[in-house]
């Protein structure tokens, strides 16, 4: 059994905490290679079957109804007190996983895991044997900030931006356990740079699109949801200046149909693909993105220097507001609730670029830049301190091989 062991709790409600859990595993191997051990474990489906519903329901709704998330994000605040001192649904197989892993740090990346299973690790494990620490990917605070991620007892609380940190201590978080640190995003992210001449061979080699044409990316989460064929025919005016960038994750009725819709317009130059590893990439190919208000897309636009246009179709989630609040407080992002504004907005940036550039300026001032390993180290440094071990730590980024002629 490896020196450390890390338990982190996340649950497949959009693609988000599973992204998150994934680049946090990654970055462990990375860095410290089999001295720190990862178990993700998505506590929420596997522990209950009143939970698995549940899941599988709010994905329903985000695909479908995102209007109706309003009524079921405020039953799913109920959480907050039901699991107030301890878990109730789902206890046995926490408990479970807890007394055969045993981890020195219990590291959820979900709201509804946060209240009750941090006391609940520490009453089973001991106080002394085990840390607890939190991960919440919001952008900012007010209605949509879950309360189900605030546990007060948390050893170490992560937020993403400086306004969602000040809303967690508002709360009810001792802001010397606050920290904020970035993105959360996978090891091999921060190496795929396209800057140049690189950007225009990649559009060219790669995506099979012009090398200078305003570039528009669709994309979508881990479950297709999109309106890619109610956007697309409004680019077709444009398309001596404008081309596109598709991606429809896991949708495969989708991809068969853009698909055939390409072949029918060959005036437009566009990239369709179905489910996208490259989605860093793709994001530095384009020069807009079209998607809801999910946090793990726009924190790549952002990072990746790709302005927001926000996919408002069907009404925006809670969590989506909380996003989108960020963005279009700062001027820095657009919003469009139907095929009109999409058309309206795309005829305006071709018309003037300087309208386009402006919201650029505004969306860049809205980016730090971030050592990825330092919020890794402090993770590690708490289980490390519960289990009396320090691994070693490797180079970031890795040493490049030396090529011989």
């Amino acid at each position: 059994m490896a020196r450390i062991r890390i338990l982190v709790l996340t649950s497949s409600t959009g693609a988000g905490h599973d992204a998150r859990a994934q680049a946090f595993a990654e970055w462990c191997f990375e860095l410290y290679r089999h001295d720190v051990d990862v178990r993700i474990e998505r506590m929420l489906e596997k522990s209950s079957g009143f939970f698995s519903a549940g899941v599988n329901f709010y994905n329903w709704i985000q695909t479908r109804s995102p209007w109706l998330h309003k009524a079921f994000y405020l039953f799913v605040e109920l959480l907050g007190f039901l699991n107030r001192r301890s878990v109730s649904f789902g206890r046995a197989y926490y408990v479970q996983v807890l007394r055969e892993y045993r981890p020195h740090l219990v590291f959820s990346v979900h709201d509804c895991l946060n209240r009750g299973y941090f006391p609940l690790a520490r009453r089973i494990l001991g106080p002394d044997r085990v840390r607890c620490a939190t991960y919440c990917g919001e952008f900012s605070g007010g209605f949509g900030y879950s309360r189900n991620w605030i546990e007060p007892t948390a050893d170490l609380y992560v937020s993403r931006t400086a306004t969602a940190n000040d809303y967690a201590v508002k709360l009810g978080l001792p802001r010397e356990r606050t920290r904020v640190r970035g993105h959360l995003m996978r090891p091999g992210s921060y190496l795929e740079e396209l800057e140049g001449a690189a950007r225009a061979d990649y559009r060219e080699r790669v995506l099979n699109v012009q090398s200078d044409l305003f570039t528009v990316f669709l994309a979508t989460g881990g479950n297709g949801a999109n309106n890619h064929l109610d956007l697309l025919p409004l680019l077709l005016p444009h398309a001596d200046k404008v081309q596109a960038v598709v991606i429809c994750g896991r949708n495969r009725e989708t991809y068969n149909a853009l698909i055939h819709w390409r072949a029918q317009h060959p005036e437009l130059n566009c990239f369709v693909d179905g489910f996208s590893d490259t989605v860093p990439l793709l994001l530095q190919a384009s020069d807009a993105v079209v998607t809801r208000g999910g946090t793990t897309t726009c924190a790549k636009a952002l990072n990746f220097r790709c302005p927001i246009i926000f996919n408002a179709f069907g009404g925006i989630m809670p969590q989506e507001r909380l996003t989108v609040k960020f963005f279009r407080n700062a001027g820095a992002a657009e919003l469009i609730g139907r095929p009109a504004d999409f058309a309206r907005l795309i005829e305006l940036w071709m018309a003037d670029r300087s309208r386009y550039e402006e919201l650029r300026a505004n969306f860049l001032k809205l980016r730090y830049e971030e050592d990825p390993t330092v919020v890794i180290g402090e993770l590690v440094g708490l289980a490390s301190d519960a289990a009396g071990e320090k691994p070693a730590r490797r180079p970031w980024p890795p040493e490049r091989p030396h090529r011989t002629s």
